[in-house]
């Protein structure tokens, strides 16, 4: 099971950036939309490479010829 991880900055500002790591596409904005949730109105939203990375599940065919 995935154990996305939150980096969570507070500028001198107020504004609140939150990165959601270790999970991609729609559960990672799923874990965006909980923090959202809690801390309230959202400014703005910008993906990163890693939300349109694969979900971790890989399937890999093989052929072995030997000649």
């Amino acid at each position: 099971m995935e154990r996305p991880e939150y980096d969570i900055t507070i500028g001198k500002d107020g504004k609140v950036r939150v990165e959601v790591k270790g999970t991609s596409g729609k559960r990672c904005m799923e874990m965006a939309d909980l923090i959202r949730e809690i801390l309230g109105q959202e400014d703005a939203r910008s993906l990163t490479s890693e939300y349109y990375a694969p979900d971790g599940r890989v399937r890999i065919d093989t052929k072995v010829s030997r000649t």
